[in-house]
């Protein structure tokens, strides 16, 4: 009777052990929460969306993304890097400009004709932005793991009366997008108001604001097309994204996931997600169009004064953040060369 006890615990105990040997080569799935305030229209969602495919493709179905767009997770732009750092959501992207002052040396991308080579396009200035991030920009991203940065189009003014020379500035109520443009709004004569992406189309229905600065794929995605019916060229500045992840997250997965998501983030996915938001700038200004927006051109002497008045804001920008103690000429200077 002992001797089949002792048969039984034996093959109870093989069984269990077999099971658990199983259990530690048989990977589960892992699903990361993705969180941002954008809607599920915006180029930045639906590069989430392929991104997710991507690496559910590469993993064999091991590694999976669960993506909550406007504000569902996380709340609101000025939120969304923490809620990656807290771990509410394990990848999140954001703007820097949400938080003034916050990203200072990161925010200098946003200065005003500023950019790589001269080069406007998305793909080179997000290119450049990420392979610059870890030298310049980890300390101020403190908490998070920097998948790729992205540097938007430049920005526009959507206006719902025409601007055609800098005195029409004089007085407009306008929505900006983080502090460099709340100094540029200010130095054209124009008064700047903080309004979220998502209510802007209601501020301008509603007379809070004249204007909104917004590249054309933003514009069309938060539909200020139906209300607002001019738009300035050139654009001025940028603003810029970050996707980041919990840093513990990322830890917590096996080696061959992180290759997975190492492979697919960096300098490579930054650029091309810009030439996407290149492509989608091109179809934002078209749907603009298609709404009955008129598009108005600064003459040459009007944007020559322009830059002449904002010059001060570079300089003063760059200085400020080399006060700080961090490296805001040698940043400005890498990123802009």
């Amino acid at each position: 009777m002992k001797f089949t006890t002792s048969l039984k615990t034996l093959a109870l105990s093989a069984a269990l052990t077999g099971a658990l040997t199983v259990s530690g080569f048989a990977q589960e799935a892992v699903t990361l929460k993705v969180s941002h305030f954008l809607p599920p229209n915006h180029t930045f969602h639906k590069a989430m969306v392929a991104w997710g495919e991507t690496l559910d493709k590469e993993s064999g179905g091991k590694l999976k993304l669960e993506i909550f767009p406007a504000g569902q997770l996380g709340g609101g732009p000025n939120r969304q890097f923490d809620a990656a750092r807290n771990g509410i959501s394990d990848i999140a992207i954001s703007l820097h400009g949400a938080t003034p002052g916050r990203y200072a040396t990161t925010e200098l991308a946003s200065l005003p004709f500023a950019a790589p080579a001269g080069s406007n396009a998305s793909q080179v200035r997000s290119r450049r932005l990420t392979e610059l991030a870890p030298d310049y920009l980890a300390e101020e991203h403190a908490g998070l793991k920097i998948l790729w940065m992205a540097v938007t189009p430049p920005l526009m003014f959507h206006s719902k009366g025409p601007i055609t020379k800098l005195d029409d500035f004089k007085g407009l109520k306008i929505r900006y997008a983080g502090a460099q443009f709340k100094a540029i709004v200010d130095s054209l004569g124009a008064v700047p108001l903080a309004v979220p992406p998502q209510e802007t189309q209601d501020a301008l229905s509603k007379g809070i604001v004249d204007a909104a600065t917004f590249p054309y794929e933003g514009a069309a995605s938060f539909d200020l097309g139906t209300v607002a019916k001019n738009t300035l060229e050139p654009g001025v500045a940028s603003a810029t994204f970050a996707v980041v992840m919990n840093p513990a997250k990322y830890d917590s997965l096996p080696d061959d996931l992180k290759k997975i998501i190492d492979a697919t983030t960096g300098p490579d996915a930054a650029e091309a997600f810009g030439k996407n938001w290149d492509a989608a700038e091109v179809h934002g200004k078209e749907s603009m169009v298609a709404k009955g927006v008129q598009v108005h051109q600064l003459p040459d002497g009007e944007l020559a004064k322009m830059k002449e008045l904002l010059a001060p804001q570079v300089a003063g920008a760059v200085k400020a953040v080399d006060d700080m103690g961090r490296p805001g000429t040698k940043f400005f200077e890498a990123y802009t060369k």
